[in-house]
């Protein structure tokens, strides 16, 4: 088995374990198929970026060229906290993608990957935004109009919950159970004042309660985590091989190290079962 061609993000399917293919240009690497068995990526010397396709040396966030990561609505700053979303005065970087993207349904949303999470995602993102972050489960709780709202309850949130996932701790192992629906009820409680503040600025609606979601639950293919987590990176080796063991999240679990497939989108890559 022999595929030659750019990667870029696995895309996840929400099966128990949950299935992941790796796109190389238009062909689909069935990498869970191949748990168990020793596999090869050389990176060949390129980098192309993934939105404009121009060869770069360089890459940056998770695939794009400077120029594109300097001028793209979806590499801005507001992306990473959108709290900060200047849409309104009238400095966005492209106004109609933000329509198509950040001023549609969103939710905040309860997460157990390296223990408990506070985060946003688009409506459209539901449930591969969670698959990929390795989360062993996750419980929408609030929906909001757009991804400002989001951004402003969860920066209320971040004060009580960690938002961020450590990704070495969650390739270490499955997570302690956390009980989401318990948790959720709490931080209600605790933010009431805040959210009803929020709906008074913003309009009554803007951010609404989810009382009767169940948290989602997701099993990854992994037959043994590392001890010791080992980052495996193309532009220090550019031949990476290895036994695969494991998948989870953004990352292929091998037994000389860990590869964030995310991370290396846009290289040139020739893939190889041995």
């Amino acid at each position: 088995m022999k595929y030659t061609g750019h990667l870029r993000k696995m895309i996840t399917e929400h099966t128990s374990p949950v299935h992941y293919q790796i796109p190389v240009d238009d062909q689909f690497i069935p990498i869970s198929d191949l748990i168990g068995k020793k596999i090869t990526f050389k990176h060949l010397g390129d980098i192309h970026c993934i939105a404009c396709g121009k060869k770069t040396s360089k890459s940056f966030n998770q695939g794009y060229c400077f120029p594109c990561m300097r001028s793209l609505a979806e590499c801005d700053s507001c992306m990473i906290s959108p709290e900060k979303c200047h849409y309104a005065e009238g400095t966005c970087r492209d106004e109609a993608w933000g329509q198509e993207h950040c001023f549609i349904d969103h939710y905040v949303y309860l997460a157990n990957s390296s223990g408990l999470k506070v985060g946003i995602t688009r409506e459209t993102n539901v449930p591969s935004r969670w698959m990929d972050q390795g989360a062993a489960a996750a419980l929408p709780i609030y929906k909001t109009k757009n991804r400002l709202l989001c951004g402003l309850v969860e920066a209320f949130f971040k004060k009580q919950v960690n938002d961020k996932t450590s990704w070495q701790r969650m390739l270490k192992g499955k997570p302690d159970k956390i009980d989401l629906i318990q948790r959720r009820d709490e931080l209600f409680a605790r933010f009431k004042q805040d959210i009803a503040a929020i709906n008074k600025e913003h309009g009554a609606g803007s951010v609404a309660e989810l009382t009767d979601q169940q948290p989602l639950e997701f099993n990854f293919p992994v037959t043994n985590y590392p001890e010791k987590v080992k980052s495996l990176n193309f532009d220090k080796t550019p031949e990476i091989a290895g036994k695969l063991v494991g998948i989870k999240a953004q990352y292929l679990i091998l037994d000389s190290g860990v590869l964030n497939i995310r991370k290396f989108a846009g290289y040139l890559v020739e893939f190889t079962v041995n």
